[in-house]
């Protein structure tokens, strides 16, 4: 193998990540809204190739992947099992979920990927107002709305205003 590490893109997997990124379903578009900026206190990529593969959502620190599957998945076992296998060897630890969870359960999913995170390492953070990670642990759930996160809060971190 040589000097190439094995989670490094092939060009195969880069071109199809960019594709993917255009092409979000409403799915992952909304799960998107809620990972991007640091909501959960760390960063996740979307459509982020590692080998020959795209990863739906992946957090390189703590290593984390957040795969929405469509109905597609079910023909589909054989492929996405070596496709988990390949990045659990890389260190990851794979969450799967269907299509319909962002819809019908987004507070239910996002609290287990935040205690996925937490199991890798991560302390829970409140997002900042301007939805950047926050280094100040919180235990409060998180915001239903990302822009509005402090405002969920009864407290104030000293020298802000409400």
């Amino acid at each position: 193998m040589g000097a190439t590490m094995q989670n490094q893109p092939t060009p195969n997997a880069q071109v199809n990540a960019r594709s993917l990124r255009r092409e979000m379903t409403d799915s992952e578009r909304k799960l998107w809204s809620r990972l991007r900026l640091e909501q959960l206190g760390v960063k996740f990529r979307r459509q982020h190739p590692l080998g020959n593969y795209v990863a739906d959502f992946a957090c390189l620190s703590p290593k984390l992947i957040v795969e929405l599957d469509g109905s597609q998945h079910s023909q589909q076992a054989a492929y996405d099992a070596r496709r988990d296998e390949f990045f659990r060897n890389q260190g990851f630890v794979v969450l799967r979920f269907t299509s319909s969870e962002p819809f019908v359960n987004l507070e239910g999913l996002l609290t287990v990927i935040a205690a996925a995170l937490v199991a890798g390492g991560v302390p829970p953070s409140q997002p900042s107002p301007e939805g950047g990670r926050s280094d100040t642990p919180s235990h409060a759930p998180i915001p239903a709305n990302p822009r509005r996160g402090m405002e969920q809060t009864t407290e104030q971190p000293e020298g802000t205003t409400p």
